[in-house]
């Protein structure tokens, strides 16, 4: 076996989504909070265009993508952010964000040389630490605060620390926080990450995920003023346009390590089928989808935000993206998970996203409107009852 499986062992949110599944196929209700993968239907016409698709022959995808997807890409990064790329040299396509962010290392890393760490702020996406060592790095987590907005400083660590790094890893609106940052924070990481050598990742999944009357976050994109060496920015459908499950996402940035990322990708094969390919085609291109979803997930973000206020719950970040994050009453955000399950609802324990998450719980507004009302009912009534605390 890989020492890094041993090292690692599980994935640590797949025992909730086995959880989920089991518990959902019983017939009491299940409030499931656990897991990213909203349940609002895929839009119609990303559905059709994926049935219109399907060819009577079916053949291997290129790793590069299509050319219109490519384009599409392209042309909504233009519209979302008034940042010109070339679809040709500066997009590439993924099977979904965290595949493209796991596998980058393997176009990156020397295993070899001095640089062999990837930066990363804990609490955090896994991948970024996982996708190092799989590839023969090493993890270099920094921990994120409250105090510091669960903001990733990168001038704090150290010339030492910097130096050895190969990429550093960005991720806001943050998961599992729903943390954001501004243009002049990502222009300062970007200042450092170049300074040092560093390859500046930023997975931007969620920037298309918040509230309807607030800012709307910035991308990398934009902070690069025109200047995309060594940046590369990762995007998803997932979220943005209902299509979990059918795995697109996009990598845009520095032709010179898109260019690496387009060699090394055919050794593994990740291309997703050109029929889901043209049903990414029409998600990029449509905008109008997308407002939509953020009124929905507005809508049941407002019903457990009040619920948690009313019962004086505590919440951090809490920005932007699905995700709430919510003090744990006694910090001991296991037990208090634990409690919640036995009133079938399932959160997520902080410290599964590392041991800086310990005392939070992340609350994904999965459930509609409908379920996130009946869910906050039964938790009010179990801190009613005394069998959970309040704040």
């Amino acid at each position: 076996m890989n020492p890094v499986l041993t090292r690692l062992g599980g994935y640590p949110l797949a025992a909730f989504q086995d959880l989920a599944r089991e518990m959902r196929a019983q017939p009491e209700p299940t409030y499931d909070f656990s897991i990213g993968d909203p349940v609002e239907p895929t839009p119609p016409f990303i559905r059709r265009a994926l049935i219109d698709a399907l060819d009577p022959v079916s053949q291997y995808p290129t790793a590069a993508g299509i050319p219109e997807l490519r384009q599409a890409i392209a042309g909504w990064v233009g519209r979302r952010f008034g940042v010109a790329v070339d679809p040709d040299t500066q997009v590439l396509p993924s099977s979904g964000s965290k595949e493209a962010i796991f596998h980058t290392p393997l176009a990156l890393l020397d295993a070899g040389s001095s640089r062999r760490h990837a930066i990363w702020g804990a609490p955090g996406y896994q991948p970024y630490e996982r996708g190092a060592l799989f590839a023969g790095g090493e993890s270099d987590a920094v921990d994120l605060s409250p105090e510091r907005g669960w903001r990733l400083e990168l001038d704090a660590l150290g010339e030492a620390r910097l130096d050895r790094a190969f990429i550093a890893w960005l991720n806001y609106p943050h998961n599992p926080t729903g943390a954001v940052v501004d243009e002049a924070y990502l222009r300062a990481q970007l200042a450092t990450a170049r300074a040092h050598g560093v390859v500046l990742g930023s997975d931007e999944c969620y920037v298309e995920i918040h509230p309807p009357s607030g800012p709307r976050p910035p991308s990398l994109l934009q902070a690069a003023d025109g200047d995309l060496s060594g940046v590369l920015v990762y995007f998803s459908l997932s979220k943005r346009s209902g299509m979990t499950g059918y795995r697109c996402g996009a990598v845009v940035g520095d032709p010179a390590l898109i260019a690496a990322q387009r060699i090394m990708r055919p050794n593994i094969g990740t291309g997703s089928p050109e029929f889901v390919q043209r049903a990414a085609v029409a998600a990029w291109s449509d905008d109008d989808h997308v407002a939509e979803r953020r009124e929905v997930f507005e809508e049941k973000r407002r019903i457990v935000l009040a619920f948690l206020d009313e019962v004086g719950l505590r919440t951090g970040g809490s920005e932007a993206t699905f995700y709430l994050w919510v003090a744990a009453p006694g910090g001991d955000d296991v037990a208090y998970a634990q409690a919640l399950l036995a009133r079938r609802i399932i959160a997520s324990p902080g410290s599964a996203f590392g041991p800086a998450g310990t005392g939070w719980l992340r609350l994904a507004l999965v459930p509609d409107a409908e379920g996130c009302a009946a869910a906050v009912d039964v938790w009010r009534t179990a801190i009613a009852e005394g069998a959970l605390p309040g704040g």
